[in-house]
């Protein structure tokens, strides 16, 4: 029996280990004389050294019985996890409020009343600090438990004290769960369908955001409540295409981490994130000038010393820093210039791709074809394509999936590769229907292709003229412009009117932009 290695866990954990965490997992296990040789020891050496999980051959190999292998792989699972816990690289100030918070409670039940409040203080004291309000919490409320056993003097002014901060605590970490909850809730609703279709989902959004948003003074939240607050709105903001106040939102996010450059390293992940959101907001503005120097800024942070480093941390660096090398070229039309990215990317994509999820793959793949076609390479623009129509498996992001095929088609129009279209029209049209996607420009777009074919060559300049006149009035329209997000099918209609290149046609239009 042959299980694909990342449906098996202890695989994947084996195969995410670094040299440094395998030699200091052998070191922790063989600690005792009586692991040398142990099963999970010689389980994890086989895992090692395979290419993929195969159980048969860890059957076949002697080390452990059919019976016992679930047992000794659980086993194994654990021992690994406590290594990685003792390893210095992933201890941090929240194992550190754990680990005291669990000292405490040991001391606690041996009676030692005294000693447990001493680093229960101190812990607390980490905890606000750090804004870990949930263990403050929990450390209070396991004070209020010691203090009402161990009698001293103060108890009346100390029960008075605590109470208060359990008080404080607690109702900031309602606040905190609130926005939480509502940002998760928005984030994977963009996930979903991407940016809102129409009006009915704009006002279910809209109410959706006003019932759950809980009402607060900003001055008395933490760091923890500004994030959450900050990103609720950068969703709310995204979903409904309003691209300023996303602006607006990621740099009070970012700022938050820069103004509390401590909390960097302890939610790296939050960081990145923000600063990833930041720079998309401006590659819908069209502002470059902004984008460079927050890129800049981004990147000279990532490559400091003090960074926090892991392989979370370190893919997510990846991600972010290759998808906005991407993204400046698409401000400007500066096509032909980002064409260099694409076999750099796609080279080190490899390394990294059991860390990449299907989606954060399409969307390379996405920006791959969108460059290709920019530069007018519209075979290598349907290459990539390919590879997301083709993927079955892919239920992430609807609209990007829509806007793949509408590009394919026009891809496949440019090419010349007439004899696919009709059966590629057939497909598109009935994937949008499925995907309840038709909307006013891809019904157009569908419309037109259909017709080229009864065109004659010296009507064609008109025929893009009237869709150009068509589509124009959908430019600015609340639910319609999402197309023009994905594929600038304006600036492609001006390219056959004038006679230039795509690119050419987006780099006028960011001049003019820029010295208007």
């Amino acid at each position: 029996m042959i299980t694909k290695d990342q449906k098996d866990n202890l695989f994947s954990l084996v195969k995410s280990l670094t040299k440094s965490e395998k030699r200091q997992f052998k070191l922790y296990v063989g600690r005792l004389g009586v692991n040398s040789d142990s099963k999970f020891l010689n389980l994890f050496n086989l895992l090692d050294k395979a290419k993929t999980y195969n159980e048969a051959s860890i059957i076949k190999s002697g080390i452990v019985k059919k019976q016992q292998l679930a047992n000794v792989k659980a086993h194994l699972y654990k021992q690994i996890l406590i290594s990685l816990k003792l390893n210095p690289s992933h201890q941090n100030v929240r194992s550190q409020i754990r680990e005291q918070l669990d000292f405490a409670s040991i001391l606690y039940h041996k009676g030692l009343y005294k000693q447990s409040l001493k680093i229960l203080d101190k812990a607390k004291e980490l905890a606000i600090i750090n804004e870990e309000k949930n263990s403050a919490f929990e450390i209070v409320e396991l004070e209020k438990v010691i203090e009402s056993q161990y009698i001293t003097r103060s108890i009346s002014t100390r029960a008075d004290e605590l109470a208060v901060q359990a008080k404080e605590l607690s109702s900031l970490n309602v606040i905190a769960s609130k926005l939480s909850n509502l940002s998760l809730q928005l984030y994977s609703t963009i996930l979903k369908t991407g940016y809102i279709r129409n009006e009915k989902e704009a006002n279910m959004v809209i109410d959706y955001f006003n019932k759950h948003v809980p009402k607060v003074d900003i001055e008395k939240l933490g760091f923890r409540e500004k994030l959450w607050l900050y990103k609720a709105n950068l969703w709310q903001s995204f979903l409904l295409q309003d691209f300023l106040n996303c602006y607006k939102y990621a740099s009070k996010w970012v700022d938050l981490f820069y103004q509390n450059p401590n909390m960097i390293n302890l939610n790296p992940v939050f960081f990145l994130k923000g600063n990833n959101y930041l720079l998309e907001a401006l590659v819908f503005i069209g502002n470059k000038q902004k984008f460079l120097e927050k890129f800049s800024e981004f990147e000279a942070t990532v490559q400091k010393s003090n960074f926090p480093q892991d392989e979370n941390v370190a893919t997510l660096v990846f991600l972010y820093t290759n998808f906005h090398s991407i993204n400046q070229h698409f401000i400007d039309g500066s096509f032909e210039e980002g064409l260099d990215l694409i076999p750099k990317i796609e080279k080190t994509l490899i390394p990294f791709s059991n860390r990449i999820d299907p989606h954060h793959k399409m969307i390379f793949y996405y920006k791959f074809a969108s460059l290709q076609f920019g530069a007018g390479n519209n075979k290598a623009c349907i290459k990539y394509l390919d590879k997301i129509i083709s993927n079955k498996t892919l239920s992430m992001r609807e609209d990007l999936l829509c806007f793949s095929r509408v590009l394919n088609l026009v891809a496949h129009y440019e090419a010349g590769l007439d004899y696919h279209l009709e059966t590629l029209l057939r497909s598109t049209y009935k994937f949008l229907i499925k995907m309840n996607d038709l909307h006013e420009v891809q019904k157009e777009m569908i419309k037109f292709i259909r017709g080229l074919q009864d065109i004659y060559p010296h009507d064609l300049k008109n025929a893009f003229i009237e869709l150009h006149k068509t589509l124009k009035t959908f430019e600015d329209h609340p639910y319609e412009r999402r197309a023009f997000l994905y594929l600038d099918i304006i600036s492609w209609l001006e390219s056959k009117i004038e006679n230039k290149p795509v690119s050419k046609i987006i780099q006028t239009k960011y001049l003019a932009k820029k010295s208007s």
